[in-house]
């Protein structure tokens, strides 16, 4: 019991056993919030999970959800384990003295590359669009979370170049999002989708104009300590992964476009369907 007692201790001393080696770096307050986080991502994954076994209508969106929540789960264990980092170089000293860094979590952005167009994706085969219309969306996307990361890494005011084209890339997709795709007819075979599509995306959308203002006050400007960065981008992850991602299934729950039901309901409905053949042919 001891034995157990002692690894959880050492598992949960990250800042011990995986110093930081930036000036500005999270503390052990924030590494506890982490292990909130990623206990509560790996909740869900596994929750998840069960679901899915249950074979539920809207299989697709099922799985889809598994892998956010999988990678978000890698994710901030990394982070709580104060891994998954690099030191920057920081633009603002603000009240400190002499050349500083700030560490930069490239792991969240590596979660977030994965995550975003998935999120997107789940959002697109709830309107029963072909895809093929929405590979600019996914690319903008990406290429927001990419290009902020780039200006993390930059010391000079260069680095505010970056972040206006990042923001400019997120406006690109909620244009997208609310002004092309939400004002065209909806080709779903059930006529419900384009209440859940638009319910879905304005609360995506306001969640993701939230994070260039975290960046900007933490990567960019160095406004807010590392430990309220943590904080904050835990809130908001929770927010845009799990919560959304209850909304999203509860939105679409009368919505059933096809191909999106489990392996087992397929194959029952086709054996159902060639019972019935056969009567109607005897």
């Amino acid at each position: 019991m001891s034995d157990a007692s002692s690894f959880a201790s050492e598992v949960l001393n990250s800042m011990g056993s995986n110093p930081p080696d930036a000036n500005l770096h999270q503390s052990v307050h924030s590494t506890d919030w982490m292990w909130t986080v990623f206990s509560i991502m790996l909740l869900a994954d596994l929750l998840w999970v069960f679901w899915t076994f249950k074979s539920p209508r809207n299989y697709l969106f099922h799985q889809l959800s598994i892998i956010i929540l999988t990678v978000s789960a890698v994710a901030y264990f990394s982070m709580a384990s104060n891994l998954g980092r690099a030191p920057a170089p920081v633009e603002f000293n603000r009240s400190h003295e002499g050349p500083l860094t700030r560490d930069v979590w490239y792991v969240r952005y590596i979660q977030w590359v994965v995550n975003a167009p998935i999120e997107l994706l789940l959002i697109f085969i709830g309107t029963g669009f072909p895809l093929g219309n929405t590979f600019t969306t996914w690319f903008m996307a990406d290429a927001a979370i990419i290009l902020c990361l780039v200006g993390s890494l930059v010391k000079s005011t260069y680095k505010w170049g970056y972040y206006t084209m990042a923001v400019c890339a997120l406006f690109y997709v909620f244009g997208s999002l609310l002004f092309s795709t939400g004002r065209k007819p909806f080709p779903s075979p059930t006529g419900r989708t384009r209440g859940p599509f638009i319910a879905t995306v304005v609360y995506l959308a306001f969640l993701w104009f939230i994070y260039p203002i975290i960046w900007a006050l933490a990567d960019g400007g160095n406004v807010i300590s590392p430990t309220a960065e943590m904080v904050w981008y835990g809130i908001m992850d929770l927010l845009s992964g799990p919560v959304f991602l209850v909304f999203f299934i509860w939105s679409h729950r009368e919505v059933e476009l096809a191909g999106n039901t489990a392996p087992a309901v397929r194959s029952a409905k086709a054996a159902e369907a060639g019972q019935a053949g056969e009567t109607g042919a005897v």
